[in-house]
């Protein structure tokens, strides 16, 4: 008897021109464990980088990679979409404004408390030193991993499903708030988009819903 398909997830990734793309490789590593932690089929890469980070990860790890340099218009994104059959799309780490699909299918994971710092210009080292700042000022006692589905409204914009927060100490700097911050995006990425992709978590008319019961293959 023919087993049944696995559900296929287009990454949207950035990295950079030297590195980046940890996101992604976890994704792909924590969907080929025995049994999966995420149980879907990573079928692609995008990245507009070139010959960046994402790039060299997903040649060791022989998944398919494109390059784009865009424009970043919903014609392009749907493109992607349609040629790998996508089912989900998922953001990880990708930093460019998100058209044209549809939010129920398209996931961001983002290294701070969304929506206070989330935007234009947030991303990276950048987050964190803004949660630094607000820590310093009393306004603020921890930073977050959150995980949305994707509107188009503004960047890092959409129904936020998930938020893991994540303590500041009195030592941190930004530097070593985000090493913790990454950590945790590392460890809970690829569990949460399984709970999406097989739909315990799921948008229904813009409003997020949580299926009770226990899901097969992902308790140990």
């Amino acid at each position: 008897m023919a087993s049944a398909q696995k559900i296929r997830v287009l990454v949207f990734a950035s990295g950079d021109a030297r590195g980046g793309g940890s996101g992604f490789q976890e994704l792909v590593e924590f969907s080929r464990t025995n049994p999966p932690v995420l149980d879907a089929e990573i079928v692609g890469v995008i990245s507009n980088h070139p010959e960046g980070g994402v790039f060299k990860k997903a040649q060791a790890l022989r998944i398919p990679f494109e390059y784009w340099p865009g424009p970043f218009e919903a014609k392009g994104y749907q493109s992607f979409v349609n040629k790998y059959r996508a089912d989900f799309v998922m953001c990880s780490g990708w930093l460019k404004f998100v058209r044209g699909l549809d939010p129920a299918k398209t996931v961001n994971i983002h290294p701070g408390p969304l929506p206070r710092f989330g935007g234009p210009g947030m991303y990276g080292h950048h987050v964190h030193e803004a949660v630094m700042a607000a820590y310093r000022r009393g306004e603020i006692t921890q930073s977050a991993v959150t995980m949305h589905f994707v509107d188009e409204t503004a960047y890092d914009h959409g129904p936020i499903f998930f938020q893991m927060p994540v303590l500041i100490r009195p030592d941190d700097d930004a530097e070593t708030l985000a090493k913790r911050v990454n950590e945790k995006e590392r460890a809970w990425q690829s569990y949460i988009l399984n709970l999406v992709v097989h739909q315990y978590i799921y948008l229904s008319h813009g409003q997020v819903f949580y299926k009770s019961g226990k899901p097969s293959r992902l308790f140990y």
